[in-house]
């Protein structure tokens, strides 16, 4: 695709973008703040810009008068670029543009990993689980008597040097009529044990040649929502992808509330029926979209939080939020999909990935798989951000790992106005220096209806920088007279008036807001330097970090060093994994060896309990601050910070 040239005047900030973009999008790109509050929508007007140069489609609707038709203005949000052009910025064009120079340059997002797939198959790792045998068997007569059972194995045996082969009883049951109905042509699945030396198991028989249709599922289950992706294991491709919110949410948005629930009657079963449900309607979509059935689903891989483990096994998760928080186990042998409620053929086997804690699942040990971090050299931070927030440090030698209870703000909990990330919800944010006026951008570029996680960090790190909040995140009274009022004794910056939103209420910001993002932050941040602490290292020592989880490819880097969730390093070195659970349970679909090494790599985990570690309260202390109260760990920010002065 085309990129053009965009020249922001009257400051000369250029930015490359596709063919097509949003004029709006593009000046939030290149740190250039244009008013805006109605999200994209092109309901307030505000986002008048002059076109100089160069071709856009659109902009032109009731808010712009036919005389500024005629000069060449536009509305930046309606306006898409066909070719290099240059826009300027009326209202900045006539204020001291020496202050947008201070924060102004690209956004900077983490570059996504990417697991190359066919590196496994050159790599001798591509070894699915359950596999396919197309076997053609010699027919027995009056010289070869020999049963059906001991024909397939010595067969497979033989011909496929599979050696310690068991039959399973439900094998046995369709084999005989099978094998004639077929000719004694039949495909033989088979499932690999994890450890070499072990026993395989013949799983299934079905007549004919069915090598060429053997898929699996891979499942993250999460607290909030559930993810699944349908696998073609002959090619490793991903044939279809679902997600749907996890019905217990209804029971609870946090897993101990749903702990609480399972402790009632006939609670735990419940909870273990509505996950289960939302499984079987991600199943039911993906084999549908995909053309598959069922019954061609060899296995399912599921990797999920300790407490989404337990009470999708139906285990009484009690005792994970109970001193000394010890769940019922941390490893799971393959379980019959069926025996759980799932919708697959009675064959395919559940496999469920090892947990390391209470509070450390199987999520995470997916995503340390994902990763890779097991297998390099490098002294690695993972961050799974989210209402439950882990972390781990290590490398191929040794790993350690904790959880920090960072609450639901990055998931719009605890935000009058928050929400998840869906049309409607500011996803980004700008705030002019000198008027205070803002730019909001939401998912879809319509009017705003409330704001997600990466909104939120991008508005406290702007409004900090800016000066109208100071470091304990309250806002400065002198600053702005037009947006910051007091609503039931609680100060709140006015986002967006009720007339541009999709809800006809004032869209607001609100000190208590704020203290929520920072008290999620500071946990975060305070539980990655204890854990670095306790182990001997400080964050300087971190060679590289990977950060998985819904907000992670969004948020900008900088912002979130800026408010303190992030500790301040090289973007460079910062890469964002996406759905790390979701990619660990893939690549254990797909490979035999993944699965051999994730109990090495449990084994090897050390897990470090934060509310028994001394320092930790301490640095959860110091760290609720913006961006924390020693802001020489943030040297960046404070030379920023010191310029704008």
């Amino acid at each position: 695709m085309a990129r053009h040239n965009v020249t922001f005047q009257p400051h000369g900030a250029v930015i490359a973008v596709e063919d097509g973009e949003i004029l709006i999008r593009a000046a939030m790109e290149a740190g250039v703040h244009i008013n805006a509050s109605c999200g994209g929508e092109g309901v307030c007007g505000k986002c008048r810009v002059l076109l100089e140069e160069g071709e856009i489609d659109g902009g032109i609707t009731e808010k712009l008068d036919a005389p500024d038709v005629t000069k060449g203005f536009r509305l930046a949000c309606q306006s898409r670029i066909r070719s290099d052009v240059t826009v300027r910025i009326p209202v900045e064009s006539a204020i001291d543009t020496s202050a947008l120079k201070v924060r102004s340059g690209p956004r900077r997002t983490a570059r996504i990993l990417q697991v190359d797939f066919d590196a496994l198959k050159e790599q001798g790792l591509f070894l699915p689980p359950v596999e396919k045998r197309y076997l053609e068997l010699p027919e027995p007569n009056a010289q070869d008597r020999l049963p059906d059972v001991t024909r397939l194995v010595s067969f497979l045996k033989v011909h496929h040097n599979e050696h310690r082969l068991v039959v399973q009883l439900p094998v046995m049951r369709k084999l005989p009529d099978i094998l004639r109905i077929s000719g004694f042509k039949v495909t033989a699945t088979l499932a690999r044990p994890v450890q070499p030396g072990r026993k395989s198991h013949i799983i299934n028989i079905e007549s004919g040649d069915s090598t060429d249709r053997n898929f699996a599922v891979a499942m993250d289950i999460g607290t909030t929502t559930v993810y699944g992706q349908l696998i073609n294991l002959n090619t490793g491709d991903i044939m279809a992808e679902h997600a749907e919110f996890n019905g217990q949410i209804s029971y609870g948005e946090d897993v101990i509330s749903r702990i609480v629930f399972a402790e009632k009657p006939d609670g735990l079963e419940r909870l273990q029926d509505v996950v289960i449900g939302t499984v079987n309607k991600i199943i039911r979509r993906i084999v549908r979209k995909s053309g598959v059935d069922t019954d061609e689903v060899s296995s399912i891989t599921l990797a999920g939080n300790t407490t989404m483990t337990q009470l999708m096994l139906k285990i009484n998760p009690r005792y994970i939020r109970r001193s000394p928080y010890v769940p019922a186990a941390t490893l799971f042998s393959p379980i019959p999909a069926v025996s759980l409620g799932i919708d697959l053929a009675d064959h395919a086997p559940a496999l469920v990935y090892p947990a390391v804690s209470s509070y450390v699942g199987g999520d995470i040990v997916a995503g340390i798989m994902g990763a890779g971090i097991y297998r390099t050299d490098k002294i690695t931070l993972y961050m799974d951000i989210g209402t439950n927030a882990e972390v781990v440090i290590g490398n191929r030698d040794w790993l350690a790992c904790a959880a920090c209870s960072a609450g639901p703000a990055f998931e719009g909990g605890g935000v009058k106005f928050g929400m998840r990330a869906a049309k409607g919800a500011i996803e980004d944010f700008s705030l002019d220096p000198v008027t205070y006026e803002p730019m909001n951008l939401t998912i879809g570029n319509v009017r705003p209806r409330g704001i997600c996680g990466s909104g939120l960090i991008t508005m406290v790190a702007t409004m900090f920088e800016s000066g109208l909040l100071d470091s304990q995140g309250k806002f400065r009274q002198n600053k702005t007279k037009d947006r910051l009022r007091e609503t039931d004794g609680v100060t709140e910056y006015v986002l967006a008036w009720a007339a541009d939103t999709q809800i006809d209420r004032d869209i607001t910001l609100s000190e208590i807001d704020i203290d929520n993002l920072i008290r999620a932050k500071g946990a975060i941040y305070s539980g990655c330097q204890t854990l670095l602490e306790e182990v001997g290292l400080g964050f300087d020592d971190v060679d590289q970090l990977i950060l998985a989880g819904g907000f992670g490819s969004y948020v900008d880097l900088e912002n979130a060093m800026t408010i303190g969730l992030l500790p301040e390093m090289d973007p460079d070195r910062i890469t964002y994994i996406g759905n790390g659970s979701l990619m660990g349970a893939r690549m254990s679909s797909l490979t035999n060896r993944i699965r051999r090494d994730v109990v090495d790599v449990t084994k090897k985990m050390t897990n470090f309990e934060l509310s028994e570690t001394p320092s930790y309260m301490d640095h959860y202390v110091a760290a609720l601050f913006l961006p924390h109260t020693d802001i020489d760990k943030f040297p960046r920010l404070k030379a920023r910070l010191t310029d704008r002065k």
